[in-house]
């Protein structure tokens, strides 16, 4: 367990340094490998997978489950990868500096997240899906948008870029890589953890909502900081 801690923080303390210079992220206290961890876990993770998964294959038997999942899995590992990859070459191509691209994160992560949010106020249900789904499911909705969000793949293009060496940048893959795992093991348990932890996982996607808008408004107001420093806005001097 030592080993893994002294491992986690080789990964993140460069990278997190990075992010502290450079205003991405910024907080009052220094960013950690352990919130940058929990960035990608708040965006990537398994939280509000779990009841969708559950209802889509609720009539459904233990062999395409643990198909639709599988695929799922590995579109959403795809797609993260290439999204990161075209994220970042499109960031120099264009010369967008990464708090653009921050700010960006933001107004979809706030945006997305304060509708989940008023949804809960509202008297209105949702229509439960009355056909099969099918192993095209395992795109859409499960890999995208609901594993691979948009706002995930901006900040996993985000840390890509900010990596001072390419060894950290493949790190930083790999625990991406082990957060969308995670989200493949949930698939295969969702019907009981459903079943079990029902309304605490209600519970937990409110605070989940409500943190995700906290994020989103903290994400924009860290990139306009960040330009702010690098005087983006300050009148050209003649």
């Amino acid at each position: 367990m030592k080993r893994l801690a002294a491992t986690l923080m080789l990964i993140f303390v460069p990278l997190a340094a990075a992010a502290q210079t450079s205003s991405v992220l910024a907080t009052k206290r220094p960013v950690t490998w352990g919130m940058i961890f929990a960035l990608l876990f708040l965006m990537l993770g398994p939280i509000r997978l779990l009841g969708l998964f559950a209802a889509a294959t609720k009539d459904c038997d233990r062999t395409f489950r643990l198909r639709l999942a599988t695929r799922a899995f590995l579109y959403a590992v795809a797609a993260v990868t290439i999204a990161a990859a075209l994220g970042k070459r499109m960031l120099d191509n264009f010369a967008i500096p990464v708090q653009v691209l921050q700010i960006a994160a933001g107004v979809i992560l706030f945006l997305v997240a304060l509708q989940a949010v008023m949804q809960q106020y509202s008297a209105a249900r949702a229509t439960e899906r009355s056909e099969q789904p099918t192993m095209a499911t395992a795109f859409s909705p499960l890999a995208f948008p609901t594993i691979v969000t948009p706002y995930g793949i901006a900040a996993v293009t985000i840390l890509v870029t900010l990596a001072p060496t390419t060894e950290i940048a493949l790190m930083v893959a790999g625990a991406v890589y082990s957060i969308l795992f995670l989200d493949w093991i949930a698939m295969l348990g969702a019907h009981v953890i459903v079943r079990w932890l029902g309304p605490l996982l209600l519970l937990l996607g409110v605070v989940l909502g409500v943190n995700q808008v906290a994020l989103g408004l903290q994400l924009i107001l860290g990139g306009v900081s960040g330009l702010i420093e690098q005087g983006a806005f300050s009148p050209p001097s003649n």
